[in-house]
């Protein structure tokens, strides 16, 4: 079983090219599965049964084992025993059709209404990286980006003149988000400095080397913005929470919702309904919070 093990971690290192920390998730996960072969006197990878894996499942979950851990598990299963079927070694996979234990869904930690708005309007230091922090917080909260959204986004998909963004989600699907008037002011104070910079690509934001930002140092500016602002601890999965907590708040309109976040199944987008509704809205300037045009009389 053991040499099984290592052709496959092979083959994921050298053909699959994965990263050494998934690689290191899938062999933790397949020496559970090898320690209970051995405790059942499995012989082999052939041996192991549907009904020894869901044994090994409920041991785990007695264990203490998170739902989510669990699934991981039969994810890295699956993915030995497909190896193993192309390589000739098996022709099955007992993990196939059985789900890990439902865990008790977390509801989000987000920012209230208030909260954001202390955070957007704290004060912006008149430099480059003082407006490029400002417009990456004002983007999240703007229009939901996820993480690798924000930092894979490239110039030519912004729309200034049309309030958009392009966003290339999940699987490489695109969808198309509205930016808010206060998105809009920051990212067109922001885009001048950045050319400043001579950017090696076109990356949206860059450091002062004209290097796209990586998605560690955005976390860490988001995390030193909220000490500053709100002394608390702020990730950018927080700022995409508050963005469709507030738009759910205002609209009530959960598949609209599920639409802006780049949901494929909306019950991902329904964890949301835990919120009090308090205002209809029907278009986006009038949901969201920054994105309200200003008054005629403002103009």
């Amino acid at each position: 079983m053991q040499a099984d093990l290592d052709a496959y971690f092979e083959h994921l290192r050298s053909e699959r090219q994965v990263s050494p920390h998934t690689l290191d998730g899938y062999r933790r996960d397949l020496i559970k599965a090898t320690a209970y072969c051995q405790e059942q006197h499995l012989a082999g990878w052939a041996e192991l049964k549907s009904t020894h894996v869901r044994q090994l499942i409920a041991e785990q979950h007695r264990q203490g084992q998170s739902s989510r851990s669990l699934a991981r598990l039969l994810s890295s299963l699956r993915g030995l025993y497909r190896y193993l079927n192309q390589e000739g070694r098996c022709a099955h996979d007992p993990a196939v059709g059985i789900s890990a234990p439902k865990g008790e869904k977390r509801l989000p930690r987000l920012l209230d209404t208030d909260r954001a708005m202390q955070l957007l309007d704290g004060g912006v230091e008149d430099d480059f990286i003082g407006h490029r922090d400002q417009a990456i917080l004002e983007l999240f909260y703007s229009s939901g980006l996820r993480l690798a959204e924000l930092v894979g986004l490239n110039l030519d998909q912004l729309d200034l003149s049309a309030r958009l963004v392009h966003v290339h989600g999940k699987g490489n699907k695109e969808r198309v988000l509205p930016i808010g008037r206060k998105a809009l002011e920051a990212l067109q104070t922001w885009l001048p400095l950045r050319a400043l910079s001579n950017p090696a690509d076109r990356a949206v934001f860059v450091s002062q080397q004209g290097r796209r930002l990586g998605a560690r140092a955005v976390q860490l500016r988001v995390r030193q913005a909220g000490v500053r602002e709100l002394g608390q601890h702020l990730h950018p999965h927080m700022l995409r929470h508050s963005f469709a907590s507030h738009i759910l708040e205002s609209s009530q309109d959960l598949r609209s919702v599920q639409e802006l976040l780049g949901h494929a199944d909306i019950g991902t987008t329904q964890i949301y309904t835990h919120l009090d509704f308090q205002h209809l809205a029907k278009v986006y300037d009038q949901a969201h919070p920054r994105a309200r045009r200003k008054q005629d009389s403002e103009q």
